[in-house]
């Protein structure tokens, strides 16, 4: 399937680990033109280094932008950017990375807080300032977790934030469907990121901790970056064009909500 992404000009967040990077891997494979982000000048660098052969030989291209998701000014810079160096945006991923693990009755105020501020009202502010400017056949994708259907134990915070951006993301979609815009959020479960190998480890037995979450996946497995990528692509290419507000897991079967 042609995925139309040849010079389209999409923004990711987060880009330069994780689901972001797998993501930014898959459009510039597809030809895209991509301007990732990540809060390290240094990381930045390496990710466009690593990403520039492959979008050479796509026809694509990659820019790289230092940002914290949690800036105010950030949603300008990279609209900014964008448009300086390709003359439009057609897309963005927003991933805005995980809050703190831990349980409900430990976290404190000022955890809430911070992570109310980059995760929640980051990635609605991006969402909203990006998703306004974009043109008929934009597309938003906001990398969420399936915790927005059932609660992950140990993620307090991501159990009560993502939920609420779902719902932001499905207001988004039915305020900018009008416009020809489509806004769809991505709910990954285990996917093998330094962030769930991270998680594993913190639970002090790395190894149980997989094999638990494994026996409860159908496909018996944890996901692999570049799977996810794909569908996030597909999310934001031309080839979904008629998917709106939709909230797609990404888990291996893993969530047992429909």
């Amino acid at each position: 399937m042609d995925l139309q992404l040849h010079d389209r000009v999409l923004i990711v967040t987060g880009g330069t680990r994780g689901l972001g990077r797998a993501t930014a891997e898959a459009l510039v494979g597809e030809g895209a033109r991509v301007l990732l982000t990540g809060r390290s000048p240094e990381a930045v660098e390496a990710a466009v280094v690593d990403l520039a052969p492959a979008a050479q030989d796509a026809g694509g291209a990659v820019l790289g932008v230092a940002a914290d998701n949690a800036d105010p000014a950030t949603p300008s810079r990279l609209l900014e950017a964008a448009r300086d160096e390709w003359g439009r945006v057609d897309g963005a991923l927003i991933s805005v990375g995980g809050p703190p693990a831990g349980p409900a009755t430990r976290m404190t105020d000022q955890q809430w807080t911070e992570a109310f501020s980059s995760v929640f009202l980051g990635g609605v502010r991006l969402a909203r300032e990006i998703g306004t400017a974009l043109p008929a056949g934009g597309a938003l994708a906001m990398v969420l977790s399936t915790s927005v259907r059932q609660p992950v134990p140990g993620l307090a915070i991501s159990n009560g934030l993502r939920p609420g951006l779902a719902m932001v993301a499905k207001t988004l979609a039915d305020e900018l469907g009008p416009a020809g815009v489509r806004v769809n959020a991505l709910l990954p479960g285990r996917i093998g990121t330094d962030r769930v190998a991270e998680l594993d480890a913190a639970t002090g037995d790395a190894e149980a901790s997989k094999a638990a979450a494994v026996a409860q996946i159908p496909l018996g497995r944890y996901g692999r970056p570049e799977e996810f990528g794909r569908v996030a692509a597909f999310l934001l290419s031309p080839a979904a064009s008629f998917l709106s507000g939709v909230a797609l897991p990404v888990d291996g079967g893993m969530t047992r909500a429909l």
